[in-house]
């Protein structure tokens, strides 16, 4: 696997590294010795699928509170997604910055988020599939989100029509993470 760093101290993203044949291909998604020698968790609690049926459904901003915050290593094994990393820890010199990074079924790529990232995605396909690797529980009451159109933050999603959750769409503008 290769381990890039990206403009958000802590933010990776990991590429498997493909062994092609006539058959197909075989690539490592996980490894507890290269991620204990890239620095990053390699100690995961929890694993969760996200299906979406449609194009432009956009999941997110989401995070957790302390202590319940969340280390992501997020993939997309069928379909494709847009994936949204927003550095939301107040003594991070990128605090406000997000990276972006296209996840689909021909990359196989992954992006690691360490605590302190707001996560979302919107979908670039139909019929799409995400799963996650999960650093802690989910924990319902720490649970909040960031507006997926916050000003302040100026996210830009590729797809114009955006689907989303009556929560989502319920996340008020300006709130201070």
């Amino acid at each position: 696997m290769k381990f890039q760093e990206l403009d958000i101290p802590g933010v990776y993203l990991i590429t498997p590294e493909r062994h092609d044949d006539e058959r197909g291909f075989f690539a490592r998604s996980f490894c507890k010795k290269e991620f204990q020698a890239a620095g990053l968790l390699d100690t995961f609690v929890q694993c969760n699928l996200s299906y979406n049926v449609r194009k432009g459904t956009l999941r997110g901003m989401h995070y957790q509170l302390s202590p319940h915050e969340e280390v992501k290593v997020v993939s997309c094994p069928r379909g494709a997604i847009y994936d949204v990393a927003l550095d939301i820890r107040k003594d991070s010199s990128t605090y406000g910055k997000w990276v972006a990074y296209e996840l689909n079924a021909d990359n196989n790529a992954m992006l690691y988020l360490p605590k302190g990232i707001a996560h979302g995605f919107q979908t670039l396909l139909d019929d799409t599939l995400v799963y996650y690797q999960m650093g802690e529980y989910y924990a319902p009451g720490a649970g909040r989100g960031i507006r997926y159109d916050d000003p302040r933050f100026q996210i830009s999603w590729p797809v114009a029509e955006k689907i989303l959750s009556e929560k989502d769409r319920s996340y008020s503008l300006g709130e201070t993470p």
